[in-house]
């Protein structure tokens, strides 16, 4: 009776998985489009050289730092849930059922804490975004001759891009990405896998995430653009050769604003 009730609890968990992460991918999505589009209706500033500055690095009228930061963080974490779940959702099912079928009966928690601290690393590198997106912010809005230099950095930002994805560092963490990791039943090692699987995947992410900085990092046509690029080459079966593929559309995206700006 054990062992029939075990092999029914495993034959349902891509079922329980997909019950699990529909709706989470579903209301960061949500959140990610109101939140968007909210920021959208404050309006962009024009900047010399032809191109907008994002509110989202400054504050409003009346705003303080504290409250600028906050929302953005907040912002950047339900963005990042809705771009990076649907790449971590197989490494995370297949973790899971490989401590099921070890027999060890909290997998769930395990696997919820693993990603608990894979957008932990997310939710860090976001800081660090913040504060150098403010800072140049305000160094453009000081510097006239810096802002109409912008759109060629963001065309040579793009191609830069598009190269990373063909060097060996870009492959070694796409394949760490993509390996199952082998997780021992213990809270520590879950949150060390965990923190371990994020900065690998933010370092394999350099180059599309790169992109919706300079793209816009509140706009939706460029975010799905960046989750669809990432998500192909995690779950391609060749993830070397789908990585050098998006390196090319990149490339040719970053010479084709080069000539736009010049």
């Amino acid at each position: 009776m054990g062992i029939a009730s075990t092999r029914a609890c495993r034959t349902n968990l891509p079922l329980r998985f997909f019950g699990v992460a529909a709706p989470l991918f579903a209301a960061s999505a949500t959140l990610t489009i109101i939140g968007c589009t909210a920021m959208a209706s404050m309006g962009e500033l024009p900047m010399p050289g032809g191109w907008t500055l994002s509110m989202a690095w400054m504050p409003m009228c009346g705003q303080a730092w504290p409250d600028v930061v906050a929302a953005f963080l907040g912002m950047w974490l339900v963005m990042m849930v809705a771009m990076m779940l649907p790449s971590l959702l197989p490494v995370l099912r297949r973790c899971h059922a490989a401590i099921d079928r070890s027999g060890h009966s909290p997998a769930g928690r395990l696997i919820a804490l693993m990603g608990a601290a894979y957008f932990t690393v997310w939710l860090v590198l976001g800081t660090g975004v913040f504060a150098l997106g403010a800072l140049l912010a305000t160094v453009v809005m000081q510097w006239p001759a810096l802002a109409r230099a912008v759109p060629i950095a963001a065309a040579a930002v793009v191609l830069a891009a598009g190269a990373l994805q063909f060097t060996g560092w870009k492959a070694r963490h796409l394949a760490c990405c993509r390996a199952t990791p082998v997780i021992a039943p213990r809270l520590a090692t879950s949150w060390r896998h965990g923190l371990r699987l994020g900065l690998h995947c933010s370092c394999s992410c350099a180059g599309p995430m790169a992109i919706l900085l300079v793209g816009g990092v509140m706009d939706l046509r460029v975010m799905a653009v960046v989750m669809i690029a990432i998500t192909v080459e995690r779950l391609a079966s060749d993830g070397t050769c789908a990585a050098r593929a998006i390196g090319v559309a990149f490339a040719v995206a970053g010479l084709l604003m080069m000539a736009h700006a010049a």
